[in-house]
């Protein structure tokens, strides 16, 4: 129709242009603009540039953003708010949060939506303190500029923030017209692993009745695996009348990160049977599910699979994947050549993983050589170094962790502390490694050293292998004991409701020796201990793990 049209102005340009945004085809809109230079001999107006802007802004292209911008300064249009809105929005969306600053004061009249963009800008690149002031400074905030806050600071992190600013936005009795906010807010309950929040977020969804919203349901499958609650998951899974990629990727992953490979795999057949198309995320789920049980071959199999049957490109993150289930089994000489070959350019934490996994089955040539490798990729990631100084130090390979050590000085690497968190209803308590100044340390260290002796009579002997340090051996075990999972179970053991499971999360990966001793603390004291560490789940239970001592 547009091609047929005898005499096409800037309104029909506008429209074929719009339509392409809609569509989902912004590189479309971009490549068909020149021809309306080209062939028409028109200049674009006011509504042709923002949608130019719109279709860069949805690419996520700055360059050439920056080019339509200059096209715009240089129009007749240039004092135009509402495309100097969309500029705004384009920016933000780029990353360039200072230059969206500039032309949002720029704008003459500021529109419900500049300002929401400008806000959600600063939200999502982490500088909650001017994207606070910002919205505290907005002439008539509405539930779309505190939404832009709130799933701003979700995404940049900072969860608690957000749900501060959600309690503050039910206190001034902004009514939840739009159930995109209360997505944003279960997502920040999935990150922070608070099942207590996310069940009373989840009775706000029934009360304001968006239980059957497919974005809402989405994000309380996603929680309540990310909480550990996989029955609850898998009943809001089963309850869902409409079910899109979204639905079924979330159930797969949150089975998948549960050590639930079998039924990640079930699953995934049953969501072909529906007629589902898989997308990149459902195969790194099901990759990663076939990783922490070791079936190579599954593996292998839905890798080619995710190309030839669905034509979807691997990322690094697929490569990573199949390289983390190759390395996990012990298939190391496979996980290098993956690495040598592989058309993407291996990152250091590919890297830091092949080396991880050499420390791991006691491959201590090949693990020098991948360390060295490692070295000369200049890494930047404190866990890295970390992994490396280790490494050389498992070899005896002092010079090499002086080496290390001294380039973490220069480069001001600093370790993370160790720490894991443990939340009991309303009160939740973080506990950090060596940490002796809790309020209850006499009561915590009496039954650590209750269950020590238990756990020595049933054969349980400290591994100080990962304490890495030239000290006595009695040293090394102390080392051991002030291990913050363990500091975190002995105050659940104490406080929480007797039977109940004790649920920790620990921000760095669950150490061999604290492995062992959680299993036998689950047998000693019949209870049930879930751990969210940095690598996935481990559900501790009768002595037993459910990761199978596979992670």
């Amino acid at each position: 129709m547009f091609g047929e049209i005898p005499h096409r102005d800037p309104v029909s340009w506008a429209s074929i242009l719009t339509a392409h945004n809609q569509a989902n085809f912004p590189h479309r809109s971009l490549s068909m603009f020149p021809d309306m230079l080209a062939l028409d001999g028109l200049q674009p107006d006011h509504f042709v540039i923002a949608t130019l802007v719109k279709a860069c802004a949805n690419l996520g292209a700055l360059r050439i953003g920056k080019q339509v911008h200059a096209l715009f300064v240089l129009s007749p249009f240039s004092d135009d708010d509402i495309v100097k809105s969309s500029l705004v929005d384009m920016y933000t969306k780029c990353g360039s949060v200072d230059t969206a600053r500039l032309v949002f004061d720029s704008i003459s009249w500021k529109n419900s939506v500049s300002w929401t963009a400008i806000i959600s800008g600063y939200a999502r690149c982490g500088r909650k303190n001017e994207a606070i002031e910002l919205l505290m400074g907005m002439p008539e905030k509405n539930l779309f500029s505190w939404t832009a806050l709130v799933s701003g600071l979700v995404q940049s992190g900072h969860g608690i923030d957000a749900f501060s600013l959600f309690i503050e936005l039910k206190r001034e009795g902004v009514d939840i017209v739009d159930p995109f906010i209360l997505s944003s807010i279960i997502g920040a309950s999935a990150n922070l692993a608070s099942l207590e929040l996310g069940k009373q977020i989840h009775c706000l969804v029934l009360i304001l009745g968006y239980e059957s919203s497919l974005f809402v349901s989405n994000a309380m499958v996603d929680m309540y695996a990310k909480c550990s609650d996989l029955l609850a998951a898998r009943s809001i899974f089963c309850c869902m009348q409409r079910k899109d990629v979204v639905s079924w990727t979330s159930i797969i992953v949150g089975m998948a990160q549960h050590g639930r490979a079998k039924e990640a795999l079930s699953l995934y057949d049953e969501m072909i049977l529906a007629g589902q198309k898989p997308n990149e995320v459902t195969f790194v789920g099901l990759i990663y599910a076939c990783s922490h049980v070791g079936l190579v071959s599954k593996g292998r199999y839905l890798f080619k699979s995710m190309i030839n049957d669905y034509g979807l490109y691997p990322s690094l993150q697929h490569y990573t994947c199949l390289l983390d289930l190759f390395s996990r089994s012990g298939h190391l000489e496979e996980a290098e050549n993956l690495l040598n070959t592989m058309p993407l350019k291996p990152d250091e934490a590919a890297w830091a993983a092949l080396l991880s996994a050499c420390k791991r089955h006691g491959k201590t040539k090949m693990g020098i050589r991948v360390a060295d490798h490692l070295m000369t990729l200049e890494p930047e990631d404190p866990s890295t170094f970390v992994l490396l100084s280790n490494t050389y130090a498992g070899a005896a390979l002092w010079e090499n962790v002086s080496k290390v050590r001294k380039l973490m000085v220069v480069m001001e690497v600093k370790k993370e502390p160790g720490y894991s968190c443990i939340c009991l209803g309303k009160e939740s308590e973080v506990f950090y490694a060596g940490e002796t100044t809790h309020h209850m340390k006499d009561e915590i260290f009496g039954l650590l050293n209750e269950l020590d002796a238990e756990m020595r009579r049933r054969g349980y002997v400290p591994d100080t292998s990962s304490v890495l340090h030239d000290m006595e051996l009695q040293e090394r075990e102390r080392q051991l004991f002030w291990h913050s999972e363990r500091l975190a179970v002995a105050y659940g053991l104490l406080k929480a409701v007797p039977g109940t499971v004790i649920r920790i999360v620990k921000n760095l990966r669950v150490c061999g020796d604290c492995h062992t001793v959680l299993k036998l603390i689950s047998s000693i004291v019949e209870r049930e201990i879930v751990v969210r560490d940095a690598s996935r789940f481990h559900h501790f239970n009768d002595g037993k793990c459910s990761c199978c001592d596979f992670w």
